[in-house]
């Protein structure tokens, strides 16, 4: 699963410790679910779509949503 976290996070000038603060979380919370290694709970992702103005699957993408170009399975 990818997801757009950092763009959106970076779009907004957060930080990745402000972004934590707000939803809760430890700052490498925020770098494991940016860097595709953790994926967040659906509260949590529900939160952090919620925080951008955003759905949760337009802020985590399935594999069957990323091009096939992006694809790396």
């Amino acid at each position: 699963m990818r997801n757009l976290l950092r763009e959106l996070r970076t779009s907004h000038n957060m930080t990745q410790a402000e972004l934590a603060e707000l939803a809760e979380v430890s700052r490498q919370t925020i770098i494991s679910i940016e860097s595709g290694r953790y994926n967040p709970t659906i509260g949590l992702a529900y939160k952090l779509a919620r925080l951008f103005g955003t759905s949760i699957e337009d802020l985590f993408l399935c594999a069957e949503q990323i091009p096939m170009e992006d694809h790396h399975e």
